[in-house]
């Protein structure tokens, strides 16, 4: 069944992880998983210390060139009631100001521990929600 706006931001802001899909070179996709934040119509992602290859990511690079974006977050079970997915789409920018980054990143350390001692250092991606949708097997388990 179709979610509700409140219901899917609802299932969105409490999913720990999401993936990110960007439009790379030549049009073609670009996805990676990532730790979040959501509030309002933004959607925080930073680049944070965990092991990569480069700091010079391809998610940054692709927003420069085109900022629309993609964000999934989605629960599996093997008892398929209690599947769901939320898509948030949105217009997407990369913030390097230390004044502008200061507000998701504590938003990001409030939802995540790990960031607490060590918080996330480098870009922030800021994402203006755009449309947001979703779907669910059955009705909330809290309903």
């Amino acid at each position: 069944m179709d979610l509700s706006s409140e219901e899917a931001r609802a299932r969105l802001a409490a999913a720990r992880v999401a993936r990110l899909a960007t439009v790379g070179r030549g049009g073609r996709p670009h996805l990676v998983p990532v730790t979040f934040v959501l509030w309002g119509d933004t959607i925080a992602i930073a680049v944070d210390h965990k092991p990569k290859r480069t700091t010079a990511l391809e998610r940054l690079r692709n927003v420069r060139a085109d900022p629309r974006v993609t964000v999934l977050a989605d629960h599996y079970e093997e008892d398929w009631s209690r599947l769901w997915w939320v898509r948030a789409d949105g217009l997407a920018r990369v913030v390097e100001d230390e004044r502008e980054r200061v507000e998701p990143v504590r938003r990001l350390c409030g939802k995540y521990p790990q960031y607490r001692g060590r918080e996330p250092g480098g870009p922030v991606i800021l994402i203006r929600v755009t449309s947001i949708r979703g779907w669910a097997y059955g009705p909330s388990p809290a309903a």
